[in-house]
């Protein structure tokens, strides 16, 4: 017999929860250090014209799908048309390989998170803090645990009572630390240097990487082609403007995005006297260059404590997303209760997550192309899964239940549907040929090949 399909309470719980989704680490770390690689204003701008055109759109069609079908992506794909069986097992494919990694991850934000509120501010600024951490065994894995247990017991609540109170509270917690850190940021000696170089776009600076780069951090940022918007579309009521959901969805999470950026670059830009490979430093900037910046600080201590605290906040309400959409899948393909679910997919997860904790200590001898067993994650799910789901849900909407089927679905509470041909274009023939560059670029630079080069030579 079929469950009863669980419902957000309210658009405003919707929008939340969606947002809460889309913004986690991606936003926090990976934006600033993208923005400030490709030329920052320049990185700023081409992000923001994609947000609009090519994220919106993606993201209104794997929303009204899951509310159209009222299933996860395992489900929905294949209701609407058998042949996309194949669309549904890969996009649920991905939140699978990416919750477990992202909880490692989420683990070092609770450890530093725990460091800075017990007065260690101070030694995670050390060359070798962060290094010496993940190298460990037990530590590692218990941090990844304890992040992985919160995360489970929010979900096992359920998705009014867990995840829509849970994004309630987080989300507006969210949106002040991250205007307290900026605006003190901005009063440090020579920030400002920094902001210009941040919100200052240069046309020069604008290349196929850039654009290619800021196409990229959009499925990081805003949670698309891993099947979770088509899960929260499915407990999304038919009496809810989905189209202007959307847009306050895109807007929060942008805005997030920017202000992170407001957040670090200006900060690590006076930290480093304006040397602009400082801000280039990837994942290390958070766990590495950071810490230095705060111990810079008066106030460091602090103003670390209430980073991290967003920190944990953005990285546990995009683990809640993954998490309720894996939980989902087994739900609606074996008919599971809840509780069922959900200790399986965390035991599924805390099984799958070990190799990556202890990638850089005990199992640091496997590894391919350089990568470790975290980073080959990463590139499988980032780089090649989530473009080629992408790819094709466009052809999926575009050619085969068209784009009037989602056009429908919008107009079903919207009454009309305001971006309809920008919609159709995006879908049609814009987003798939950009998906397909993504694709190649991923691959070719994982294999040491300048796809972008030789295509130009």
């Amino acid at each position: 017999m079929q469950q009863k399909r669980s419902n957000f309470s309210s658009k405003l719980g919707f929008v939340l929860a969606a947002s809460g989704s889309a913004v986690g680490l991606g936003n926090i770390w990976r934006f600033p250090y993208l923005a400030a690689k490709y030329g920052g204003g320049t990185f700023l701008l081409i992000y923001l014209i994609l947000a609009v055109t090519f994220g919106f759109s993606l993201m209104i069609a794997e929303i009204a799908i899951g509310r159209k079908t009222g299933l996860s992506a395992i489900g929905a794909f294949k209701m609407l048309d058998k042949r996309f069986g194949f669309l549904g097992i890969l996009a649920s494919a991905v939140p699978i390989v990416i919750f477990p990694y992202y909880s490692v991850i989420g683990g070092w934000v609770v450890k530093y998170f725990t460091v800075f509120i017990s007065g260690g501010a101070g030694a995670s600024a050390a060359d070798d803090y962060f290094s010496t951490f993940i190298s460990g065994t037990f530590e590692p894995l218990g941090w990844f645990f304890i992040f992985l247990a919160v995360t489970a017991l929010i979900v096992l609540c359920g998705v009014e009572k867990g995840i829509e109170k849970v994004s309630k509270i987080m989300m507006p917690i969210l949106v002040v630390l991250t205007l307290v850190i900026s605006v003190y940021g901005l009063t440090r000696e020579g920030a400002m240097e920094g902001l210009v170089y941040y919100i200052k776009p240069h046309m020069s600076d604008v290349s196929a990487k850039t654009i290619l780069a800021a196409m990229g951090q959009l499925f990081y940022s805003m949670s698309l082609a891993m099947g979770i918007m088509v899960t929260y579309g499915s407990y999304m009521k038919k009496d809810n403007h989905l189209e202007s959901s959307v847009r306050q969805i895109e807007l929060f999470d942008t805005g997030i995005a920017f202000l992170a950026g407001l957040m670090i670059i200006p900060a690590v830009f006076a930290f480093s006297g304006g040397d602009e490979s400082a801000l280039s430093a990837g994942p290390g900037l958070m766990f590495i260059t950071l810490p230095k910046v705060f111990a810079s600080m008066k106030l460091g201590g602090a103003i670390g404590t209430i980073f991290f605290l967003l920190v944990f906040f953005a990285a546990l309400t995009s683990a809640i997303s993954l998490m309720e959409t894996i939980v989902s899948i087994f739900r609606d393909k074996f008919n599971w209760s809840r509780k069922g679910a959900c200790i399986f997919v965390a035991v599924l997860a805390l099984i799958m997550g070990a190799p990556s904790s202890l990638g850089f200590g005990p199992l640091s001898f496997i590894s391919w192309m350089g990568m470790s067993v975290l980073d080959i994650m990463d590139f499988v799910s980032n780089s090649v899964l989530m473009p080629i789901v992408a790819f094709f849900t466009c052809i999926f909407v575009g050619f085969f239940i068209k784009t009037k089927s989602i056009s429908d679905e919008v107009r079903v509470t919207d009454g009309k549907f305001k971006a309809e041909k920008l919609f159709t274009v995006m879908i049609k023939w814009v987003a798939p040929i950009f998906l397909l560059l993504i694709l190649l670029s991923s691959v070719g630079g994982a294999l040491g090949i300048d796809f972008l080069q030789a295509l130009s030579v």
